[in-house]
């Protein structure tokens, strides 16, 4: 999971260069294919309950599973979500990050730096001994302390063999509640935060999640391990 974890995180790093004013979705996802291929893995999302591309690219008010197409063509000022995740030897690893294209408004960049220290605060609470719940109780409090929601309809998971597997990993909670966390557990934790109210809706094309009052929305993801000393996130750029 680690190596597979390795791949992921180059490719996300390296997409980053391609996210421009005048790229599209799928040029992002063209490049993702190939790399990981190139890389020795396989696509994760390519083919999942019938997902056709190996990226979900979210813009702006797309929470989460956009489609990659042609016709979307990023301009100054968007926000990109890009949700990754490959197989390799068997094994999974799952990851995403919201960039930034070109310069972006003073709120877009505040969504994303308290969505993704969100994570990391999550992350803090992904070790032995703590309850499952801590997770999103720690992710909840964050964001909602800065004026942002948490949406309920989509969760992280459980990852390892198959890529959702118990538990689900939801981004809010009561501390205290849920199952002991336990070394050789492998979770995916994903805030998915809103910059207005917290419902969302899927688009007709049966993938595509967005706010329902057109407001922004940011993403990140890291798989990460419990370990008998705390955690290791397997999908963190080195």
């Amino acid at each position: 999971m680690r190596r597979a974890g390795e791949v992921v995180a180059r490719v996300l790093i390296e997409i980053e260069e391609l996210i421009k004013p005048g790229a599209t979705t799928a040029d992002l996802d063209l490049f993702a294919q190939t790399r990981t291929k190139e890389l020795g893995a396989k696509p994760a999302f390519k083919g999942y309950h019938g997902f056709p591309a190996t990226l979900c690219v979210s813009v702006n008010e797309e929470v989460v599973h956009g489609i990659p197409s042609k016709k979307r063509v990023l301009k100054e000022g968007d926000i990109v979500g890009v949700d990754f995740g490959v197989i390799l030897d068997g094994w999974f690893g799952d990851s995403a990050k919201t960039f930034a294209v070109g310069k972006i408004s003073e709120d877009a960049r505040k969504l994303l730096e308290i969505t993704e220290k969100s994570l990391y605060l999550g992350i803090e609470q992904a070790k032995p001994g703590q309850n499952l719940f801590d997770i999103g109780h720690a992710v909840q409090n964050f964001v909602e302390s800065h004026g942002y929601s948490v949406v309920r309809e989509f969760v992280g998971h459980g990852i390892g063999k198959s890529l959702h597997e118990d538990p689900q990993v939801p981004n809010f909670g009561i501390r205290g509640k849920g199952m002991v966390l336990k070394p050789g557990m492998v979770i995916a934790i994903e805030p998915m935060i809103n910059a207005g109210k917290p419902e969302v809706k899927v688009l007709s094309d049966g993938w595509t999640a967005v706010t329902v009052d057109k407001r922004l929305s940011a993403h990140f993801e890291h798989t990460v391990a419990i370990t008998e000393s705390g955690n290791e996130i397997l999908t963190k750029s080195v």
